[in-house]
């Protein structure tokens, strides 16, 4: 199986594990992949839940739609990731439900919208800043992403749910997974419970290369 062919299956079957847990619903979400020539997205008003590997976009280096069914409108901002940070293999966004209502609530900090209160929390994710809300594509979230896509594994726009960048597809679902599940753990837990300690931190660091 090509490169190719291998992340069009990837792609589906990530975006059937995600609608499967209601991390979207509908149309809502993208994902995409990093090719030698280019990149796959999922196109745009797809169900992430009945993906079709062959209809998935094909957009070269250039930028230009060559295959599949039209992009996802997101695509700029997909973009600004891989131009930026050559170690991503994979970009995932969905409308995870505790996650958008954390913004509706109100997040912790601006630069990290969760303190870090899990261990794997703090391996898998570290902290994802706060992109203020801008209308679906807009141009003016991309800019944002762009300074950060060397600096953090995702971000989270407010109102619409997180963008979590990692090596593979694969490996940035889990990323958000994990963090959906924190927030929801915060959410449900009151009092707050306290975030780790600068020593507890330092041993995750130390020992599994944390980035908090």
């Amino acid at each position: 199986m090509s490169q190719e062919s291998a992340l069009r299956e990837e792609i589906c079957d990530i975006g059937r594990l995600l609608f499967g847990r209601g991390y979207t619903v509908g149309s809502a979400g993208n994902i995409s992949a990093r090719l030698d020539d280019g990149w796959l997205i999922t196109p745009t008003d797809a169900c992430l839940g009945r993906l079709d590997p062959a209809r998935i976009a094909k957009v070269n280096l250039a930028g230009d739609w060559v295959s599949g069914d039209k992009p996802s409108k997101t695509l700029a901002l997909h973009r600004q990731v891989y131009d930026r940070n050559p170690g991503v293999g994979g970009v995932v966004h969905t409308h995870s439900t505790h996650l958008v209502a954390l913004t509706l609530a109100g997040v912790w900090r601006p630069d990290s919208i969760l303190p870090p209160i899990t261990p794997y929390q703090v391996m898998k994710v570290g902290p994802i800043p706060l992109i203020a809300y801008e209308r679906p594509g807009s141009p003016l979230v991309a800019d944002q992403v762009a300074l950060l896509a060397n600096s953090v594994r995702g971000v989270m726009l407010e109102r619409l749910g997180p963008v979590i960048w990692e090596a593979s597809v694969a490996k940035a679902a889990y990323a958000l997974e994990e963090l959906e599940e924190t927030a929801r753990l915060w959410l449900m837990t009151e009092p707050k419970p306290d975030a780790l300690d600068a020593a507890a931190l330092e041993a995750l660091r130390v020992t599994f290369g944390a980035r908090w």
